[in-house]
């Protein structure tokens, strides 16, 4: 099976006619279809499809891998360019009041910037579900994502606004997109927020595939500490990783430090980067 990754939108841009923007879209074609994960901030995926050559008209599924505006604020404008209507495939919890808190203690709303109702005007048909769902035979969400290593933690800076109150996220409606393919699993990451080695483990138990080929996608280690760093590069080795290439949330320093241990397998992951797996 041949996979197609093309990366719409990220936090820089692979050529001087793309858009850099905060935020990941990722489109996957796979299994005969067109898969759409994230949307970015706001337009910066659709006019950086438009200049790849890439027609958005026909996607056969779009997933939200969480509800922070740098994930979902395209959507819109993505609607627009689709014909007829497509399956919005998403954790209930995308439609939480969600918040981050500022280094002075201020709070920033960080979630969805529009209402269903504007999406589901423009052909969207949510699909919300805390399960996994099988797209094809080799293509499935991963739905809630389990905590299982000790090293990772929720950022304690995101958090959500309820009955007045804020309380930290746990970020049930964190997800990934998982491929079974001849040379093992490909994992598309959002931003990982319940933590990649987590997103991993739940993948292989999920597919029943051990070998871990390829990674792409926001890592969320951009705050983490050294022993979080030092833990999760240890556990990626030991899963043999053929093909890591990570953006956004990863952040430069981190990425360089992958970069110099990865070798080869190792590739920024910005706007305008396409890779055949």
């Amino acid at each position: 099976m041949s996979v197609r990754i093309t990366t719409l939108s990220e936090n820089t841009a692979g050529s001087f006619n793309l858009l850099a923007e905060w935020g990941l879209s990722i489109l996957v074609e796979a299994d005969g279809g067109k898969i759409l994960v994230d949307t970015g901030l706001s337009f910066s995926a659709a006019y950086n499809a438009v200049a790849l050559g890439i027609n958005l008209s026909r996607i056969d599924k779009i997933l939200l891998s969480h509800g922070h505006v740098d994930h979902t604020g395209g959507l819109l404008h993505i609607l627009s360019m689709v014909k007829g209507k497509v399956e919005v495939i998403a954790h209930p919890d995308i439609w939480a009041s969600k918040y981050a808190k500022s280094p002075r203690g201020a709070q920033a709303y960080i979630g969805v910037p529009f209402l269903r109702e504007a999406a589901e005007a423009l052909g969207a048909s949510f699909n919300l579900t805390r399960e996994p769902v099988w797209i094809s035979d080799n293509i499935v969400t991963s739905g809630e994502i389990p905590m299982i290593t000790e090293y990772e933690k929720i950022d304690p800076v995101l958090c959500v606004k309820k009955n007045g109150e804020f309380k930290p996220d746990p970020l049930w409606d964190d997800q990934a997109l998982f491929i079974k393919s001849e040379k093992g699993l490909i994992i598309i990451l959002g931003c990982a927020h319940r933590g990649v080695i987590n997103t991993i483990r739940h993948a292989q138990k999920l597919t029943g595939v051990e070998p871990v080929y390829a990674i792409v996608g926001g890592t969320h280690l951009v705050t983490a500490s050294a022993q979080r760093l030092d833990s999760t590069i240890a556990a990626l080795l030991s899963a043999g990783i053929q093909r890591l290439g990570v953006s956004h949330c990863t952040g430069l320093p981190v990425s360089a430090i992958l970069a110099r241990t990865f070798g080869q397998a190792f590739f920024f992951n910005n706007a305008g980067t396409r890779i055949s797996l």
